[in-house]
């Protein structure tokens, strides 16, 4: 299906798509990991607007490798991909795109680990109840990630909850127990008790218009996937009462890391060759120091 490591050591052209894209950090992260790998590969940064994507992807020439996608392109693609992993048919939508020798496109989600190594960095491998704070693609991913590390129970807040509907199937799917709100309502979780977790997918500087009591600000941990600005609004609160706030940045490290392996190795789960060294590379250009035991 998807090129070996053999191609990898030829020129590859690889960008991050997505609008707005000018503020993202993937071209550093991927730069430092190829140039410890001593790949000469090229990665950018493409200013690409929902409805645009297949234009893109049609001058695209063979040497492209592949592609990181964000806002609004993550569902966009899944009608020309030529496979998906099951983890992109699970989540519905595809944040990893892998050409192969013929231009193929075979689409991944790294996002859902990403998420589940984040709260790794910070101690935090259980999750009970969870709100979540939006209703996009990266929110199906937010499900996924928060089933495998045990919540039972989610609120998604969403500035229209009828549109949120669509992530109750997954959620049966994940034996998750959802309740869908407005971020109108109180932020307390109305068919939770206190969550334990708190998953913000709202866009960078978004004003989301809840407030959360300083007991919980203190006991629940804050995922914030927005990384610029940085602090934001939440994670500010959440830092004022002494919270535990996982950064976007650290989820963005942990997908792209993902990423990087599927790019170099051409399959999912693919080592890298000094991987260590790699991870250490990308946590030094975007000032992320290595976590603490």
């Amino acid at each position: 299906m998807s090129r070996t490591d053999d191609s990898a050591d030829s020129s590859r052209t690889l960008a991050v798509l997505g609008s707005p894209i000018a503020h993202s950090k993937s071209p550093q992260l991927h730069a430092a990991a190829y140039a410890v790998l001593g790949l000469g590969w090229s990665y950018g940064a493409v200013e690409v607007v929902e409805g645009s994507l297949g234009a893109f992807i049609n001058t695209c020439d063979p040497s492209w490798r592949g592609l990181s996608l964000t806002m609004p392109l993550k569902r966009e693609i899944l009608p020309v991909l030529a496979s998906r992993s099951e983890l992109v048919s699970i989540v519905g939508a595809a944040n990893t795109v892998l050409f192969d020798e013929n231009g193929s496109l075979h689409g991944f989600n790294t996002d859902v680990a990403g998420i589940v190594a984040a709260f790794a960095d910070h101690g935090v491998t259980v999750l009970d109840n969870v709100q979540i704070l939006g209703a996009g693609a990266t929110a199906a991913s937010v499900l996924v990630a928060v089933a495998q590390l045990g919540a039972q129970r989610a609120l998604i807040s969403a500035r229209d909850p009828e549109r949120a509907a669509w992530l109750m199937s997954l959620a049966s799917q994940l034996g998750i127990e959802l309740t869908l709100g407005s971020l109108d309502d109180p932020a307390r979780g109305d068919a939770l008790t206190a969550p334990s977790t708190v998953v913000s997918t709202l866009p960078g500087a978004s004003h989301h218009g809840m407030t959360f009591s300083p007991a919980l600000r203190e006991s629940a941990t804050l995922l914030d996937v927005a990384y610029e600005p940085w602090p934001s609004e939440l994670a500010t609160a959440w830092a004022d009462v002494g919270g535990t706030v996982v950064s976007g940045l650290e989820m963005l490290l942990h997908q792209a890391i993902g990423q990087v392996r599927i790019f170099v190795t051409g399959r999912e789960g693919g080592a890298l060759s000094h991987e260590l060294e790699v991870i250490a590379a990308m946590r030094a250009s975007v000032g992320l120091a290595v976590p603490t035991d």
